[in-house]
């Protein structure tokens, strides 16, 4: 069969109506993805991303609408010249997110009532400061070798990207913002957000400077968004991981 333009193998599989639902889930869970990691984001940048046509993404963007995965806005038009209706963006809902990772969520929040039932606020914090070394492990060595807070951010960033939270570490203001698109104990911070507070303490840390946790998916935005200052002396950082100092300590 002849075909014409230039519309990749992938998107002409994408395309094709009633094709394999498998070669279907995996375009669906690409396109999924790449909301979770650049959302919000245009149909046309989702296409031209993956390498599939307008019509097919369009396709599977109103199948994840339909699921209750994805909800639209429309585009800011500050900036924007030319006349024309502001284009439409999509990004992850709360139920999108689930599919990266959301599993547990019931067992984990049961876990830290019983905690705290019973262990109080300290045995509560204890643990959110655990989990934050366990999440860095071996990789605050890597975090630390970096020379400044900007390439620490950067490495810090790869580093979480490694443990699922597709981050991201780009100048923005003044510094840098470390952006996380997925986080997988999103709904347990909810409740909880004791959670982001250590993790918060730990980050400024390892990088070496204060930070300024700007968003959370805890708490509705679409990334976890963490400022990090490059305008100011670095400060004294440990040489292996962020550990809770002796005495007293704020999470």
């Amino acid at each position: 069969m002849k075909t014409t333009g230039t519309t990749s193998p992938a998107a002409r599989r994408a395309d094709v109506p009633g094709g394999p639902s498998a070669g279907d889930g995996r375009t669906r869970e690409a396109v999924a993805r790449l909301l979770m990691e650049q959302g919000p984001i245009t149909a046309a940048a989702v296409a031209a991303a993956l390498e599939l046509s307008a019509p097919g993404v369009r396709r599977h963007l109103d199948a994840l609408i339909a699921d209750g995965e994805v909800e639209v806005r429309q585009a800011s038009t500050r900036g924007r010249r030319g006349r024309g209706r502001p284009a439409r963006q999509y990004l992850l809902t709360d139920a999108g997110r689930a599919r990266f990772g959301h599993g547990y969520d019931d067992l984990a929040v049961a876990a830290l009532r019983y905690l705290a039932e019973h262990g109080g606020p300290d045995a509560v914090h204890g643990f959110a400061r655990a989990r934050v070394r366990e999440l860095i492990g071996p990789g605050a060595e890597q975090i630390g070798a970096a020379p400044t807070a900007g390439a620490r951010a950067g490495a810090l960033a790869r580093v979480l990207t490694a443990r699922g939270y597709a981050a991201q570490a780009r100048a923005g203001g003044s510094g840098m913002q470390l952006c996380q698109h997925h986080c997988p104990v999103a709904h347990v911070a909810a409740e909880f957000p004791v959670l982001c507070e250590a993790e918060t303490a730990a980050f400024a840390e390892l990088l070496g400077t204060h930070v300024q946790r700007l968003a959370t998916i805890a708490r509705g935005d679409s990334a976890c968004t963490t400022h990090v200052p490059l305008d100011v002396p670095d400060v004294q950082r440990p040489t292996t991981t962020a550990r809770p100092r002796k005495g007293r300590q704020s999470v």
